[in-house]
């Protein structure tokens, strides 16, 4: 029975420590999980706060992306506007003596001389279809048309022949030219009032 008794005190000194350890592991265990609730709000705002971070350089990306794409688009376009004019300031020079080329011509279909008119007309034609080839497109200007100041330029008006021509363009003095879509000599007018 010693040893029966012996034991039974050594089971009933066990059972209160073991008491002891599971309420300390509770306790523990309660410290943890809040500790573990801080860590897992910290966590979360951590991860949102990512979130945003990242957000935020996508959206960074993208504003430069884009920003890129339109500088691309605007040198490109800027690149075509200047091999479209490059030699607007060549053209420009070159325009009264195609002026001067066209008089010259009507003075020769004057004379009888029918080999000199074929020769200055074949020439002619190679100097025009050159420049057109460089882009130099003449513009259309017809007795009747309607006056606009943006692309006509009026050196005088006359009293109109007729009521319909009132307004309208009543003759061409020179010639215009566009190189492109760019005009670089309006053509003058005279207009009827």
């Amino acid at each position: 029975m010693s040893d029966q008794k012996h034991t039974e005190k050594e089971l009933e000194k066990d059972i209160p420590q073991n008491e002891v350890e599971n309420e300390t592991l509770n306790e523990g265990d309660d410290n943890k999980s809040a500790d573990t609730a801080e860590e897992k709000s910290e966590e979360i705002s951590e991860v949102d706060t990512l979130k945003a971070e990242v957000q935020k350089e996508k959206d960074n990306f993208l504003r430069l992306f884009a920003e890129f794409e339109n500088y691309k688009k605007r040198t490109s376009r800027e690149r075509i506007e200047l091999f479209s004019t490059a030699n607007k300031e060549l053209m420009t020079a070159l325009l009264p003596i195609l002026d001067d080329f066209e008089r010259g011509l009507k003075e020769v279909e004057k004379s009888s001389d029918q080999a000199l008119l074929e020769g200055m007309q074949l020439i002619y034609n190679k100097f025009k279809n050159t420049l057109s080839q460089k882009g130099l497109k003449e513009m259309e200007v017809k007795q009747g048309d309607s006056f606009d100041a943006e692309i006509h330029e009026a050196i005088s008006q006359i009293p109109a022949p007729s009521k319909k021509l009132k307004g309208k363009i009543i003759d061409a003095v020179e010639k215009g030219y566009k190189l492109g879509e760019t005009i670089i000599r309006f053509p003058k007018v005279v207009i009827g009032n």
